[in-house]
């Protein structure tokens, strides 16, 4: 699969949906959700980012590989709504890893691509040991017939290897054997900063493989390092710095996401 909406130095801005229904925090307003969501997709995209990655981040605490069926149809209600919004290619993730319906509602909804955190090993994360799916991600995709490309993560956020083993191993493996069409490398957590001697030996790593795979970095890019992040790295999936005072639970804001984008595409 090809990621033919990317262009130099892409931005991708996140859509944090508020917690659905049958999650601990959902309150009960169905169309707040639906409301925040639109109110967002239309702040970014008039802000300039390339791209939207739509994500159940209300839902805490995460189920670890396997949501219930209504999220699944919630999720997918709400992204092919946003594509009635936003003239913009859309992204999928369902946390923590359910890659099956991430994938599932990128196709039925039309969406472009997912986001799979751990699509090949294994990583202790606070719902347990997630394992990789790539075998099962893989042949859905081609059973059910979807363009839909598979952005997954080295060495994913909030969560810990179960072994220590070289980066470039790990990378090979979701190129090569995972199929991945590209990569994430993100800091520790929601917000925070890649390393950048890390992002260094991710691109490294790729470039050995297959140059053409895009490394995208997946948390912590601000509008003061994006454009020394894309100087290294093909695309930045960004959140927090895009919200208002840069809190990951506020609406994004329109000027914060303008001041990003100018900066991304500086030289």
């Amino acid at each position: 699969m090809t990621l033919d909406w990317m262009g130099g130095r892409s931005v991708v801005g996140m859509i944090h949906l508020d917690a659905l229904p049958g999650a601990p925090a959902f309150d009960g307003d169905r169309e707040a959700i639906r409301e925040g969501m639109r109110r967002d997709a239309r702040r970014l995209e008039d802000g300039g980012v390339d791209a939207l990655l739509v994500e159940n981040f209300g839902d805490a605490p995460f189920h670890a590989d396997d949501v219930p069926k209504h999220v699944v149809a919630s999720m997918t209600a709400l992204v092919r709504e946003l594509a009635d919004v936003v003239d913009l290619p859309l992204g999928v993730n369902v946390l923590r890893n359910d890659a099956e319906a991430a994938l599932s509602i990128a196709a039925a909804a039309g969406a472009s691509f997912v986001r799979v955190n751990v699509h090949t090993g294994a990583r202790l994360t606070d719902q347990g040991v997630v394992t990789g799916r790539a075998a099962e991600t893989v042949r859905l995709r081609d059973r059910l017939d979807a363009d839909v490309s598979i952005l997954a993560d080295v060495d994913v956020k909030h969560s810990a290897p179960l072994a220590d083993r070289p980066l470039s191993e790990d990378i090979a493996e979701l190129v090569e054997r995972g199929q991945a069409d590209g990569l994430i490398a993100s800091g520790a957590g929601t917000g925070q900063a890649m390393d950048w001697t890390q992002l260094e030996q991710v691109v490294d790593s790729r470039d050995a493989i297959d140059d053409a795979v895009p490394v995208f970095v997946g948390s912590g890019v601000t509008s003061e390092t994006v454009a020394d992040t894309l100087a290294l790295a093909d695309g930045a999936i960004v959140g927090t710095a895009l919200k208002e005072d840069g809190r990951t639970t506020a609406p994004v804001d329109t000027e914060r996401v303008r001041r990003l984008v100018t900066a991304a595409r500086t030289d």
